[in-house]
């Protein structure tokens, strides 16, 4: 296939980071690709020494990032800690791309994952046929990563079972991964490192060991903290997500996604913006940005395909109704008291009123 849905972030952003590695001339770590001052810029994005365009990936407080990556230049691992839709898997994967080239190194945690794939696996063929033997042997994305000196992702850590997550205690703190059945082991090469992401509204989670926790040094992504940051996200990942998929619809009007925007974080924090209407009831839903990126591109798909092209109140109210009400009855009780007592009152959000009331 020529195309893919979506590209790698080492694929789609190969020209930023060929630009930033051209104009880098600072001490890189080994096995780096870029210094830790370019990998910064390649997440922050601005302008470079030779007029090069580099695109932001993460808006939000710069410190963040920069104790991510310093904790990548030395043995700690990370961990990118928070709600639902914080881009945590979206730093991780840029972090990876930039730092090592590769993102692909990684383990999607679950309730059942097991030890082979955070360590090895065994091709029962040839461990039957020879018995024992490099040739049997699978690595996991771990050892890869070890071998290679890249980073290693894990997604949703807290998912995976507690015993099988102190797997890792040895990786992290030795840097070596034993093989009993071989008598040998597998020693990391410099450049690798562990980046994992857990979430913490996530229901029925292993909580990490003490041991575990030390090992990693753990960075808090904090929901946006302005209604004008979290606008500026959505209306960037939209327009991305709408090349990317090729939707007939054109660009959102600004003014739509800032009320996605804004009932989204009216509805988290249980009152309005102006804070002259408090105590709003909350939903069950986490109403993180990524959902209001795609309320919004749902929008926008149904204004291309069954519409004029144009995003209006009605293609909005139909994926806000899939967003906000996730229990049926709670939910549907809290957005009907929201519309009432918050939307029919603004006299500029009469249509969208309308399009929501008619669609429950």
């Amino acid at each position: 296939m020529s195309q893919v849905l979506r590209q790698h972030a080492e694929q789609q952003f190969a020209e930023e980071l060929d630009a930033l590695q051209k104009v880098d001339d600072r001490p890189r770590p080994p096995n780096w690709k870029l210094s830790p001052w370019a990998v910064l810029q390649y997440l922050m994005g601005g302008k470079l020494s030779n007029g090069f365009d580099v695109s932001a990936k993460y808006i939000g407080n710069p410190r963040l990032m920069e104790i991510a990556v310093s904790t990548l230049a030395t043995d700690r691992a990370l961990l990118l800690y928070g709600v639902p839709g914080t881009a945590k898997s979206w730093v991780s994967e840029h972090l990876s791309a930039a730092v090592s080239g590769d993102s692909t190194m990684l383990i999607q945690g679950t309730a059942g994952t097991s030890e082979e794939q955070l360590r090895y696996g065994w091709n029962y063929a040839q461990l039957l046929a020879h018995g024992p033997s490099g040739k049997a042997l699978i690595p996991s994305p771990m050892v890869n990563a070890m071998r290679l000196g890249k980073i290693a992702r894990i997604e949703e850590l807290t998912r995976i079972p507690a015993d099988v997550q102190d797997t890792l205690i040895t990786v992290l703190s030795e840097k070596t991964l034993p093989v009993p059945e071989l008598g040998t082991e597998f020693q990391a090469v410099p450049g690798f490192s562990v980046i994992a992401t857990a979430n913490n509204r996530d229901k029925g989670v292993n909580e990490l060991s003490s041991a575990l926790k030390r090992r990693f040094n753990t960075v808090v992504l904090p929901v946006p903290a302005s209604q004008d940051e979290e606008v500026q996200i959505v209306t960037k990942r939209v327009t991305e997500q709408g090349r990317a998929l090729q939707l007939p619809a054109e660009p959102p009007a600004l003014q739509e996604v800032r009320r996605v925007v804004q009932i989204f974080r009216e509805l988290r924090n249980g009152q309005t913006e102006d804070g002259k209407t408090v105590r709003i009831k909350s939903p069950s839903a986490t109403l993180s940005t990524a959902e209001a990126i795609s309320v919004i591109n749902s929008g926008m798909a149904l204004a291309g395909h069954f519409g004029d092209g144009v995003l209006r109140a009605g293609d909005v109210a139909s994926g806000l109704l899939g967003a906000v009400i996730k229990d049926p009855v709670q939910d549907a009780v809290v957005w009907k008291e929201y519309l009432e007592t918050v939307v029919k009152e603004r006299s500029d959000w009469k249509d969208l009123y309308r399009a929501c009331r008619e669609q429950l």
